[in-house]
């Protein structure tokens, strides 16, 4: 046995070996006489040096083999799915001779993964070298059987034959049994591989020379057997013909030599096939035509190109025999594709989807599948469509749980395919339940809710928020409510469920789906009320708010929907106003213009208005020192207090407009083609405006007006319009409804709310504001928090308590502020003189004054 595995081409060591040894018989035939007379000085001296010598690297290469051998045992025993540790294990084995570690190693590598068709003719002339016995040829014949179910390999095939020619005494004998036993044996590899176009002549060969020395062991006298036989090898040459095979010219010549000494034929022509029987010339041109037409494909599967290269062959090679409409050739040129590629995940799949569609079932699609999941076991799919496969062909219980077992220890790409998996296990079990009584049925429920809980366990930890988790118990609870019965038990696994995915908007509407769906209104309105204040993602927040009023319209009475509002709508404010500075935010990082703080911005209006009587009166109120002697005794830290809080409030309506383009922000609002807004839908934003007046056109600006502590819409809003016709028809739109309420709509008359603006002031800083227009580009923005600043020294410039009939507002940003609404801190107590002096004059009052004095 030592020398037997030794000398096997595996293992590299062995030819060096040799061929140090023929070197080392060279030398010593060259150096014969110097070597003698060696021998008579040294004695025996020199053989026990040699003697040593031999044994010292022996026993080096003993220790570095066991080295060796421990290494991979810790290495397997960490890794078991570690093929190139089982290949050097077993080689190393073999090697070293351990018979009964490498019958281990063996069995061990090949419970996790096929063994190729040379590793199997290893192993089998490994177990034939040791014993020929009848208990060691029946556990030879099985290492066969096992070889040849997992590759299509010829050669393992015809090593099998001659095996069994060989060592078989009832085949030995040319027993009627052995014979049988024989030709059942050559069918089965006929049935495997008789069709593989490029080797499958080999076993035809085979087996006629079998039936040909069946026919010299025929009696002569026995007239009948000999004819008998006789056909039957006529008949295996017929069917070699009709199968398009590599050398099928040389087949003919050789049946028609035959057929000559059998005296039916007189020309042994290679091209010539009108002599024979026409049915047989007719098959063997049609094969020979189907051969031309794919010669083409062998020969690029045998050229030496890459893996992914040769699958593309085998793949346009499969589609042509698929197109023949014959299903054996194309079954056994699959088989020859998966033992070249044997992990081609792409290929195994294509083969098991063709089964499915031509086979169905049966032991064969078996088969394929668990060899596919053996060489590809990282392949979910390949795993599903295994259990479906089973559930087909009505396996046991006990195999398809076994199965899905089996494909639970495997590593997926994704976990997807562990929760196909699970779900794929759960079809089958309730489809099972269908078909069985009602204890049976009960018994697999147990089963089903089980593989229930085991995935949800398995996978909740890694599916955390996500739809397909909310898909596993969705079903479950279904199951639970439909097959078992079993609302509280339903419950529950939504309640699991909302625990681990409480920020899932799906989570919670199929827990409220169900209840409804059973009638439980007042579950229903219950779990709306523990999630209808939760954040969800997205719109999920307004999502369920909306949901819930449309329940209790459905559902509910008047003090419920009373309730559900009261609950509500504060959250839907609270959301609008979120959205909106979230909107606020993300438009200010686009367009990278920080925001000036309060202290920049007086610096900055300092610097450009520093004349202003605003400005004067400002700094007289700050400096005690320059109090007017009429104003002493007064209050002035209340009034601060009070112009802070207008300050606050023009910075949160410029917060607001920067909504708008940058071309509203740079233009000042005259209020000339201007309407009024009121009874405006809190929730209505800017687009719902210019959607409602989509129809009129001509649109320059909105502005909707805010709270100044809240930031939420007050219902009101200014829309400019370009020109008169525009303006004119958006008058008409007036009581129209827009998101459920009338609109007021009316033209803009400021003045009606206070004291007019004189022309030439009016005049003045309109002038004003076409000079700053006509600045740089980068101007706009600079201008546009100018005015805001105007209206706060305005507002800052008036003295005493709130009450009177006028305001005035200056400033480009008008609409920031409410009409006819006082701010905070005016009095109707303005010295006149100051009041007076402070209004400027316009070019026709200047005129007027001159022409009077005239």
């Amino acid at each position: 046995m030592d020398e037997t595995l030794t000398t096997t081409p595996e293992t590299s060591e062995a030819p060096v070996s040799n061929a140090a040894a023929g070197d080392e018989e060279k030398n010593n035939s060259e150096d014969e006489p110097m070597r003698d007379a060696a021998e008579n000085a040294d004695g025996l001296d020199s053989d026990s040096d040699a003697e040593s010598s031999d044994s010292q690297s022996d026993s080096d290469d003993e220790a570095q083999q066991n080295l060796q051998l421990q290494t991979l045992e810790a290495e397997l025993a960490a890794n078991p799915s570690n093929y190139d540790a089982h290949v050097q294990y077993i080689k190393l084995l073999r090697r070293m001779g351990d018979i009964e570690k490498l019958r281990r190693a063996r069995e061990a590598m090949n419970e996790l993964f096929p063994l190729s068709p040379a590793m199997w003719l290893e192993w089998t002339k490994d177990e034939a070298s040791l014993n020929t016995g009848p208990e060691a040829y029946s556990t030879i014949l099985k290492l066969y059987d096992r070889g040849v179910s997992e590759y299509l390999s010829v050669s393992l095939w015809c090593d099998y034959i001659n095996f069994v020619q060989e060592f078989d005494p009832v085949v030995q004998q040319c027993s009627p049994a052995g014979i049988t036993k024989a030709r059942d044996l050559f069918e089965r590899a006929l049935t495997a591989a008789g069709l593989h176009v490029a080797e499958g002549n080999k076993i035809w060969d085979l087996y006629r020379e079998f039936e040909q020395a069946i026919l010299l062991t025929i009696d002569e006298t026995d007239i009948e057997a000999k004819d008998k036989q006789v056909q039957r090898i006529r008949t295996l040459f017929h069917r070699q013909l009709s199968v398009p095979l590599a050398g099928m010219s040389s087949t003919l010549i050789t049946y028609k030599a035959w057929e000559v000494e059998q005296g039916n034929l007189h020309d042994v022509e290679s091209g010539n096939i009108s002599e024979i029987h026409p049915h047989v010339a007719s098959a063997y041109q049609k094969a020979l035509d189907m051969y031309n037409a794919c010669v083409h494909h062998e020969e690029h599967i045998a050229s030496q190109a890459s893996d992914s290269e040769k699958l593309q062959h085998y793949m346009k090679y499969l589609k042509f025999e698929q197109s023949s409409g014959t299903p054996a050739r194309v079954l056994v040129l699959y088989e020859r594709a998966v033992a070249d590629l044997p992990i081609a995940s792409d290929l195994w799949l294509d083969y098991t989807q063709y089964l499915d569609k031509t086979l169905k079932v049966g032991n064969v699609v078996t088969n394929v599948y668990t060899r596919a999941t053996k060489n590809c076991p990282w392949v979910g799919e390949l795993w599903v469509q295994y259990l479906l496969s089973l559930e087909r062909g009505h396996a046991s219980e006990k195999e398809i749980a076994e199965v899905f077992e089996k494909s639970l220890l495997c590593t997926f790409s994704t976990l997807d395919e562990y929760l196909e998996l699970f779900l794929t296990r759960v079809d089958g079990l309730r489809r099972r339940m269908a078909s069985t009584g009602e204890e049976e049925g009960l018994l697999e429920f147990q089963t089903l809710r089980q593989t229930f809980q085991h995935a949800s366990d398995y996978l909740s930890p890694q599916l955390k928020n996500t739809e397909g988790l909310v898909r596993l118990h969705a079903y479950w609870a279904l199951l639970e409510a439909k097959l078992g019965k079993d609302i509280t038990a339903a419950r529950g696994v939504w309640e699991s469920l909302v625990k681990i995915c409480g920020s899932m908007l799906e989570a919670w509407k199929g827990y409220i789906a169900m209840e409804i769906e059973h009638g439980h209104i007042n579950e229903a309105r219950s779990i709306y009320k523990r999630c209808y204040s939760k954040r969800f993602p997205g719109t999920g927040s307004e999502d369920i708010c909306h949901s819930w009023l449309r329940f209790e319209r459905e559902f509910g009475t008047l003090e419920d929907y009373d309730l559900a509002s009261q609950k509500v709508s504060p959250r839907l404010e609270e959301l609008q106003l979120y959205r909106i500075q979230q909107e606020l935010k993300s438009t200010e990082e686009k367009q990278h213009h920080p925001i000036r703080n309060v202290r920049d911005k007086r610096k900055l209006e300092s610097d450009i208005d520093e004349q202003s009587p605003a400005k004067r009166r400002k700094e007289v109120g700050k400096n005690p020192k320059k109090v007017p002697e009429e104003n002493k005794g007064q209050e002035y830290l209340p009034q601060a207090t009070k112009v802070e809080e207008a300050n606050a409030e023009i910075n949160k309506s410029e917060d607001v407009t920067k909504q708008q383009s940058t071309s509203d922000k740079s233009r000042a609002y005259t209020d000339q083609c201007t309407v009024f807004i009121s009874n405006l839908n809190f929730k209505a934003n800017y687009e719902h405006i210019r959607n409602f007046f989509s129809d009129v056109g001509g649109i320059d600006a909105i502005r909707i007006l805010h709270d100044k502590f809240t930031g939420k819409s007050r219902g009101l809003a200014y829309v400019d319009f370009s020109d008169e016709e525009h303006l004119a028809a958006a008058l008409a739109k007036n009581k129209q409804s827009l998101l459920g309420k009338k609109l007021s709509i009316a033209r803009s008359d400021p003045s009606r709310g206070g004291k007019k603006e004189p022309s030439g002031q009016r005049n003045f800083r309109e002038q004003k504001r076409g000079t700053d227009r006509s600045g740089e580009a980068g101007s706009a923005a600079k201008e546009s928090d100018d005015a805001s600043k105007e209206a706060v020294k305005e507002t800052k410039s008036v003295n005493g308590k709130p009450g009177g009939d006028n305001i005035q507002i200056k400033g480009k940003n008008t609409f920031a502020v409410p009409r006819n609404v006082r701010a905070l801190g005016w009095t109707s107590n303005k010295p006149k003189a100051v009041e007076e002096d402070e209004t400027p004059k316009s070019n026709d009052e200047f005129r007027k004054m001159f022409i009077k004095k005239d």
